[in-house]
């Protein structure tokens, strides 16, 4: 096993919360069920990865998410910490800490729930990569970022001063690792789900049989 805490930074997909901007053209519920699809083929994949450790750090309501029974069951493989902070920002920085705190284990790559085509192959790969370096990050097409890893948790507090889900997010959180002297290990860069326009090029990098792949089957832009 990979000396290493996977930490999954989740939202219940509870529809009317969860991803408003698919919402807007497929409707609360088929947008919801989107998200539940891409929260469980994360969980899958970050269960499949032979790492120490595995930490989900939830907000939301999870009784009145889409696919809260399976989504409950998948969860009993992991450790569930709260989210807490007044921003995302905060919100991630101190998910690195109690996952951390949690498990007994500084090393953290974390990942969030819009790429459900992420395997366990490339989150191993990243655990391995992040055993040789201080930090390793993966941009994502939208300016983002879908993985972060750390070699201690303590350096995710520099994510408190980074604009999340901005355009420039991915540059800036690689900046702000760089002002700490972190030495950060580039990885692969994967589209997420936020629009209807990104269903299908991630659909088409998911098995046949994902929740991702069955749920958007008959979707496009």
């Amino acid at each position: 096993m990979i000396p290493v805490v996977a930490l999954v930074v989740a939202k219940a997909p509870v529809p009317g919360l969860a991803k408003t901007r698919l919402a807007a053209s497929l409707g609360d519920r088929v947008a919801a069920d989107i998200a539940a699809a891409a929260l469980l083929d994360t969980l899958d994949a970050v269960a499949a990865t032979p790492v120490q450790a595995r930490v989900v750090a939830m907000t939301g309501d999870l009784d009145s998410a889409r696919a809260s029974a399976t989504i409950r069951s998948r969860l009993e493989s992991f450790t569930v910490v709260p989210q807490r902070g007044d921003g995302f920002a905060d919100r991630l920085a101190n998910a690195h800490i109690d996952a951390a705190a949690a498990t007994g284990i500084r090393t953290v790559l974390q990942i969030g729930m819009d790429t459900p085509q992420v395997s366990a192959e490339m989150l191993t790969e990243c655990a391995h990569e992040l055993m040789g370096t201080g930090a390793v990050l993966g941009l994502a097409d939208d300016g983002g970022w879908w993985v972060l890893g750390v070699s201690d948790a303590a350096m995710a507090d520099c994510l408190r001063t980074v604009p999340m889900s901005q355009p420039d997010t991915g540059a800036l959180t690689l900046a702000a690792l760089w002002s700490k002297g972190i030495e950060v290990t580039r990885v692969a860069e994967l589209g997420d789900v936020d629009t209807v326009a990104d269903i299908a090029s991630v659909r088409r990098m998911c098995s046949a049989d994902s929740h991702f792949a069955r749920v958007t089957e008959g979707v496009h832009a």
